[in-house]
């Protein structure tokens, strides 16, 4: 009788709203439009933060043989910083493994949250 009750309770509440699916073009543009509203100072303090990630993501990803395929990782921030999701374009071991490594890190506090930013790694030979 109770479990009765408690499926009734929780079909009458209806479905659990779903959260935002974004695909990876329209999560680099809310990045895109986000970095560009910030002032120099928030600018400045982002490019650090992701810098730093940047490094350290390339160096726990190294692998003996590099390859130098193009990547973007694009990060939702919530309010202090804390990546909370990520998209990528790219499919070389470096770039899941920057993504991988992106998801558990932190950049510089945002000014509002959702923000979404990004980093974009090119090779030139």
């Amino acid at each position: 009788m109770k479990l009765l009750a408690l499926v009734t309770l929780a079909l009458l509440a209806g479905p659990a709203p779903a959260a935002t699916v974004l695909e990876y073009a329209e999560a680099k543009s809310l990045a895109d439009a986000d970095e560009a509203s910030l002032s120099p100072q928030q600018r400045s303090e982002l490019r650090a933060s992701q810098a730093a990630l940047l490094a350290s993501g390339t160096a726990a990803c190294s692998t003996p043989v590099p390859d130098l395929s193009a990547l973007v990782v694009v990060m939702e921030l919530d309010a202090q910083g804390k990546v909370v999701r990520t998209w990528l374009q790219g499919n070389s071991p470096l770039a899941i493994c920057l993504r991988k490594h992106a998801a558990a890190r932190w950049l510089s506090v945002p000014p509002r949250a959702p923000f979404y930013a990004s980093i974009e790694v090119s090779f030139t030979k």
